[in-house]
């Protein structure tokens, strides 16, 4: 592969960041970059810093779809994202099924002992770093 895929977790104020390392085997946490309450533009020029300065060659982006697999309000809001990052970056952008990786992240932090202010600090990192790992592990 030999080239960096960055993975993002889009909430509504916040979007984690996670990057993998150039072989493509194992993602990171990179950091939290918040945003006003659905200002996608704002997020959009944050996360185009990040990408600028990481310079990775595909994006992974969280895919939040109801657990029975329907597309709701975040799911949409996800779909423009990417829209709006691809014509932004030149990128391409994956939409990647991300059910269930915050409560994974939650999992593994409080595993780790990590205090609740710790956690929620960090809990948009981690979802984009298990977003990130299960793409690559899917196309490894």
């Amino acid at each position: 592969m030999l080239m960096r895929v960055m993975g993002l977790d889009l909430g509504t104020v916040t979007c984690g960041i996670a990057l993998s390392d150039p072989m493509g085997i194992v993602a990171r946490a990179v950091e939290t970059v918040r945003f006003d309450s659905e200002n996608y533009e704002m997020a959009l020029d944050k996360v185009t810093e990040v990408i600028k300065r990481e310079q990775p060659g595909k994006i992974v982006l969280g895919y939040p779809k109801h657990m029975n697999g329907d597309i709701g309000i975040r799911a949409q809001a996800s779909e423009q994202f990417k829209a709006m990052l691809e014509e932004r970056t030149g990128l391409e952008v994956d939409l990647w099924d991300e059910r269930l990786t915050t409560a994974a992240a939650e999992r593994i932090l409080i595993q780790a002992d990590v205090s609740r202010k710790k956690r929620k600090k960090i809990i948009d990192q981690m979802a984009a770093v298990q977003i990130l790992q299960s793409w690559l592990d899917a196309h490894s």
